[in-house]
Order: structure tokens, then sequence, then C-alpha cells
């Protein structure tokens, strides 16, 4: 792939030949005219959960919706202050955003209904890569960027610009114009070329914004994609980047591209209501009165015209695992019953499976939790003809009244004609506050990440029309390009779209959140690491007259340590303002505890020891159109170093014009650098599908090919690593030899590593294109520690294998 531009002079190449791969590389990366190689990886879609999707119904669904909307204000607007702009008449008119995405259904009523035209809300863009790809094989561009087997990129389309519609919202920004660059297939991931590829046309394209919500596991901003970006923005354009969805990890699990240098990375804050479309059916008690009910249809859903009583395995509304354990033995025939089971703990499939083991066809689940249902998947119980499921109250109040003896009957409406309601629950559980599936940072390199939050915890927005037209998910996916469009509304207002003014307004403005780990909500912030400066509020950033220098302070590690940080704060107005500063402090996270794997969440240390911050000025008066500098002053809280807590707070500025500002901060006590990084590196088998380690001494037969034949078995070399390394290099050592460290395999080493598992099938060839002779060896690993000496072996992490011998 040629990546011919402006900003970015390079090209993909892959080697067909693997036996002079590595040499040709070398020989590539000696040419005076070559910077910087890099390996191309592949980037899956994000996991964002799909709470609901309509049905591909067509017009006659659409028309059955109800609208249960009482005006069109949207909860996600309301909570970032985009209501109060759209109010002012601000729209995003004249604005150009380009969205990296799975493509778009521009067919959809609510996108325009057309693409490429001066009058349709997709006037740009293009297909990178084609149905067909998915990250591993060759791209088939072309000029129409449709996506009907996705969904991903519609969703984000319609969080953006969604045009009025049946369902009662529109998008942020529905001034704009967009533009679609497909980078992925109907399955599969995209790699670092096609990312890089994306954006750099999205910029020679003239877009004004640049938005992705794509992202892997890195930690690094050298990662050749965040170069990209960063390079972007360096430019003038902003480029939002979502954090990720891998809250469960921990602190220092940021995701590329949005660790990128001056690129702006958004966490997800939940919805403070969830919107529910159910489907609707009604039912009975005791040959009583005729009751609606709602629920959100499965898979699969061959509910039409079924009328049969409800069964529950339980009365228990308590129980966590109701169903995930086989039934007893005087179940009876359930054939001809609506089997009514409790969720959680095991899998929908796991529960299905169970009840169909006694004849169950139809299985509807209650939620376990106040707000919401979503709709199961029990595809793979192939005696199971319909499920889904309904509210926790509804499920309650069915279970009680059949523990009560009395009789509920469903009766089931075509769910292909049936009315779908909208309505929507207020999430008092987590809305408003930081959705537990958004990743924690900061990098490898103690960068904060993310920059800002909104919400992205159950999120409804358009959906390709093949796959159900509306959608409702959630995922930091939702939450940055909505950070992407109130850039365009504050671009409107201001007059102005430089990334770091826009960035830093939008940063002072936010509102920092409590702590909630999803169960309860603490006294306390939620850390920097985990929601940057805190949920984005659209009109406080588009109409404040004070303007910091910095959206963020970085004091780093021990090592590192810069204990006074300067910033400015201007003034932008025509009068003086005097301001009141202070500091409040934010949960401090201990990284460890008794593992070098950080600490999932919920679960990792948290603690209301914070650091004591020294602020030059309490109190400054900045007369109109000037400016003053703050000096911050900081002393890391006394904590265990060898658990590298990392602690964050806020800068707190109040000022006479109204301004109400903070600036966040964070750092590390401990030693990025002398953390341990490699847990173990190990022998395993290609056979192992799950690459279990071979204790024992084995023999393989290896192809002369130099490449991976079907059907041999090679040995794979496996690096589990605890924390991220710089450089990880994966060697071979004969056995009873004079070389005690032995020579690179082909393919490694590998960069900028993750805490990742790291594999490496062996074929016998080295990395200098030479083949390894017949032996004995072992696998020798090298992780290199943070801010290490690449060229001192005593700043490596070192394992080696159990020995095994090759022959060709």
């Amino acid at each position: 792939m040629n990546l011919d531009y402006k900003l970015f002079k390079g090209a993909s190449i892959q080697f067909h030949d693997l036996t002079t791969a590595e040499q040709e590389a070398a020989n590539l990366n000696s040419l005076p005219s070559v910077k910087q190689v890099w390996p191309n990886r592949v980037y899956s879609l994000p996991k964002d959960e799909v709470v609901w999707t309509g049905r591909s119904g067509g017009e006659n669904y659409i028309k059955n919706v109800k609208r249960q909307l009482g005006n069109d204000t949207f909860t996600p607007h309301v909570m970032t202050q985009v209501d109060k702009l759209r109010a002012e008449g601000f729209q995003g008119e004249g604005v150009k955003i380009g969205i990296i995405d799975s493509g778009v259904d521009y067919t959809h009523p609510a996108l325009g209904g057309c693409f490429g035209g001066e009058d349709c809300l997709f006037t740009f863009g293009t297909d990178i890569v084609g149905d067909d790809y998915n990250g591993d094989n060759e791209p088939t561009p072309d000029a129409d960027p449709y996506d009907g087997c996705g969904g991903h990129g519609t969703h984000v389309s319609g969080i953006i610009a969604a045009q009025v519609n049946e369902l009662g919202f529109t998008g942020v920004a529905p001034g704009v114009k967009l533009g679609m660059f497909r980078v992925f297939g109907c399955t599969g991931g995209a790699g670092n070329d096609v990312l890089i590829d994306a954006y750099m046309q999205a910029f020679e394209a003239g877009a004004n914004i640049i938005t992705a919500s794509i992202g892997g596991s890195s930690g690094w901003s050298e990662d050749p994609w965040s170069v990209a970006v960063s390079r972007i923005v360096e430019a003038g354009v902003p480029c939002t980047v979502s954090a990720g969805n891998d809250g469960a990890t921990g602190l220092f699990y940021a995701s590329t591209a949005s660790n990128g240098k001056k690129v702006t990375s958004i966490a997800s804050i939940d919805n403070e209501v969830t919107p529910l479309l159910l489907t609707e059916s009604n039912f009975t008690i005791d040959d009583g009165e005729q009751q609606e009910f709602g629920y959100a249809l499965g898979e699969p859903g061959e509910w039409a015209d079924i009328s049969l009583p409800l069964w529950a395995p339980s009365y228990d509304i308590t129980e966590a695992a109701q169903g995930c354990e086989a039934f007893s033995d005087d179940t009876p025939d359930l054939s001809g019953y609506i089997v009514l089971i409790r969720r959680g703990t095991c899998t929908f499939v796991e529960k299905a499976t169970n009840a169909a083991q006694f004849g169950a066809k139809y299985v509807l689940y209650y939620n376990n939790v106040a707000v919401g249902a979503i709709g199961p998947a029990t595809t793979g119980v192939p005696d199971v003809l319909g499920t889904g499921m309904v509210t926790a109250a509804q499920g309650e109040t069915w279970v009680k009244a059949l523990e009560a003896g009395s009789e509920v009957v469903l009766n089931m409406l075509d769910p292909l004609t049936a009315p779908v309601s909208l309505t929507y629950q207020d999430n008092t559980a987590t809305g408003g506050y930081a959705s537990s599936f958004t990743t924690w940072n900061p990098t490898f390199e103690m960068d904060i990440k993310p920059q800002l939050a909104s919400p992205g915890g159950n999120i409804l927005s358009t959906y390709p029309i093949p796959l159900g037209t509306y959608a409702i998910l959630s995922g930091t996916s939702m939450a940055c390009p909505l950070v992407a469009a109130i850039y365009a509304l504050i671009s409107n207002a201001r007059g102005t779209l430089d990334p770091s003014t826009i960035e830093n307004l939008l940063s002072a403005t936010a509102n920092p959140q409590f702590l909630n780990d999803g169960n309860q909500t603490f006294s306390t912030l939620a850390p920097v690491s985990q929601l940057g400066a805190g949920i984005v509020q659209a009109y406080d950033a588009a109409h404040a007259t004070t303007l910091l220098s910095k959206s963020s302070l970085a004091f780093n590690d021990t090592d590192n340590f810069v204990d006074t940080l300067n910033f400015t704060i201007k003034n932008l107005g025509t009068e003086d303002v005097t301001y009141d500063l202070s500091s409040v402090g934010a949960s401090t996270g201990y990284t460890f505890s008794d593992s070098i794997y950080p600490d999932p969440f919920p679960g990792l240390e948290l603690t209301d020891e914070y650091a004591t911050v020294e602020l030059s000025e309490s109190k400054v008066t900045v007369a109109a159109n000037d400016e003053a500098t703050i000096s911050v002053t900081v002393t890391p809280p006394d904590l265990d170093a060898s658990r590298l807590p990392v602690y964050s707070g806020y800068i707190t500025l109040n000022g006479t014009n109204g301004d109400s500002l903070s600036l966040p901060y964070n750092g590390a006590v401990g030693s990025l650098h002398d953390t341990q990084v490699l847990d173990v590196g190990y022998l395993s088998i290609s056979s192992d599908a799950e690459l279990n380690p071979i204790t024992g001494n084995v023999s393989f037969v290896l192809p002369k090919t130099n490449s991976t034949v079907a059907n041999a078995t090679y040995p794979i070399a496996v690096a589990l690593l605890a924390f991220g390394s710089p450089q990880l290099n994966i060697k071979v050592v004969p056995v009873g030899g004079d070389d005690s460290t032995g020579s690179l395999i082909f393919g490694s080493p590998f960069y900028y590593a993750s805490r990742d598992a790291y594999t490496a099938a062996w074929t016998g060839q080295l990395a200098d294109g030479s083949l390894a002779p017949a032996g004995q060896y072992k696998f020798r690993f090298e992780a290199l520690h943070i801010f290490g000496d690449a060229a001192d072996p005593a700043e490596y992490d070192v394992d080696e294998s159990v020995a095994f011998t090759i022959r060709y």
C-alpha cells in the first residue's frame, strides 16, 4: 500500500518469501531515505455491547414505533450541555467531520439517504478495504463506503449528525457534513497501514475534525498509527479517539491511537437514563384483563402467535445463578410453557440448554439489575425457537403471581408487525458516572490519558437498515463521536478549530465525577486515569472567557519526578477577573497488590490519600486580555512505592466572571523503570490451540521451507508480559554450547509491547534469514524495562524455556 501523503511518506510491504523477508526489511531500513520501519499490526473492531437492535422491517417496522418522548431533549445532550448550544442555533454548519470506521448505511433516512451529492449528509469518503477484507488479506478498495453488514460506523454517524427521525432524537451536530472512510470489511480487523491511509485520506479530503472509535492495547505513543494521528493534530486538525473498553484490566492499559501525543482520548460515562425499545405483547393473570408488556427480542425470535403459560424454575427473585444447574427431576414437560429465568452468573445458552432438556421451546429472561433489558442470543440451542428479556420489575411481578398460585399466560404478537415502544428508565445506579468498561490509563511514559469523558453507556442511535435501523450500544465508541461533534458546535460558537484551544476549553470546563465501581458511589472523585478532566460541558466551553494554557499536568513517576509545573490563565474578556485557586484530590489507585500483574477493576485498591499541592497564588487578578502564570508544586503521598500507586486531582479556579474551571494532574509513586515487565516465557506446540506450556523435552521435525506448512508441528515461543516493554526479544540458545545469549528468531524483536501475551511460531529461521542448525535449543525471552537502555543486558527481564530439539 502506497502511503504517499503530505504528512506521512511511506508504504506497507508484504514479503511473500519468508526466507529473505527479514534481510530485505533490514536492507530497507538501512536506506538513507527510510526513517523508521514498523511491523503491521491488525486491530479488531471495539467490543462494544450491543444492548438492542431493531428489525429489518422497513417502513412497516418504523411506522409501528410508538414515540413516547415528550420533547426532543436527548439525555446525552442534556448531560453535556449540547441542548443549550443547540438552543442558541448552533448545528455545526460549515464543518466537515471525517469518520474512520466500518462504513455507513447512508441510505438510512436519518443519515440523509444518499452519498456524494451536495445535499447529502455524507458528502465525501471512500471504502479503503472492501467487504471481504479481514486484516490479513489484500484490500479491494472502491469509492462507495456503504456498510450493510457491520453497523458500528452507522451507529457512530448517528451520534454525530442524525437528522430528525421517528424516534425523536437527532445527532449532536446535524448541520455538519460527514465523510466515511471504511477500514473494516464484514469480518476481521484493520491493519496499521489501512488506518494510517484512512487518516491521511480524511486529512487531505479537507476534514476539519477526524474521529475514530477504534483502538487496541498499547500504552506507547510511539506506535505508528499514533504517530500518524499526532501529525494531523499538529497540522491543525483535532482528532478524537475512543479510550477503549478494557476497564476490567486495571491501570496502565492505554489504547492506541488515543495514546498519541496531542490526540484527544475519550472515556465513557453511563447515560443517566436507559433507553428501552421493547417489542409489545400482552398477558393475563388467571384469565383476567389483558395487560401490555414489552420485551427485548432475542435470537431466535419465532414468537408469532404463541400463547402459553409461564413456568419458572424458582420463585427466588434474588437467586444469582438461577437456571445454571440442571433442572430438578420433577420438572414438568416444558414444551407447553414459556420458561421464565432470572438473568445472571452463567450464559443465556447454558440456561436455555437446561430448559430445553425438558422440552422447552420458548425462554424469557428477566433482568438481574433494576434498569434495562437486552436481547439475549441462544442460537446455539437448536430446540429453542424464541428468546427475549423483560425488565427486572416485570419479571418479578410475574414470579410473585406464579408463587401465589396464579396462572400467567403470555400472548405473543408477531415480532415483525408488533408495536415497538420507546421508553426510558432512570439509571440511578451508574448514570452520570464512569462506565465500568472504560479503559484505565495512563501510558507507560505517564502521559495523561484520557483527556475527556462523555456519555457512552446505553446510547440510542442509527443502525444499518438490514440490521435493524436503530440500535442501543454501549462503549467508548459511542462517547468519542459525541465529543467530535461538540468540537463542531464549539467551532461555530467561537470561530476556531484549533485543537489545543478546544481541548483546553473542554478540559477546563468539564465536570469531574465521583468514583463509582458499578455497584456503589463513593465520596471521592474518580481518578484522572479513568475519566480525565471529567464529563464535557459544551455550553460552558463555548462561552468561557478564560483560557488555560494546558489541558493537564503530568508529574511523572518518582524517577522522573518534576515537582513544579506551570500553567497560564488568560482572560479573554473585556473586564478584569479575580480568580480563587485551590486544589482537590481524586482517588489514588494502587496498580499492584500481591501480583506482578496490575489489579483488575473492580478490585484494585483505591484510597483517599492525596498528593499535597502548593500553588504560587491562591488568588490572582488578571486584567482584560492579559494573562498570569501559576506554579503548581506537588508532594506525592507517602505510599508503598512497590505497588506503584497513581495519584491525581484537580487545580480549581473560580472567577468573578462566572467561570468555574479545573485542571487535572497526575503522577505515580514508584519507579516505572524498576517494575518487572516479563512474567514468564515458555515453550508450547502449534498443535495445542490453548498454547499450554510444555514441561519436558520434545522434538520437532521442521520443513526446510523457512515458512509454515500445513499439518507440520512447530515450536511456539510464548511470552507473557505483566507490564509494557519497549522491546521484547525472542531468541534461541543452543543447549550445551558457548553461546549463552543466543540469536534472534525470525519476527523478533517486538517493539513497544503492551502488557499482553506474545507468541511466535518458529520455523527454524533466524532473524538474519539463515536456518538454525539441527540440534537442541531453548527459547530465551528478554523484555526491556520501561525507560531502559536497549544496549545494556542488565536492563532486561530474562527467562528461558525448557529444552527442545529440532531437525529437518
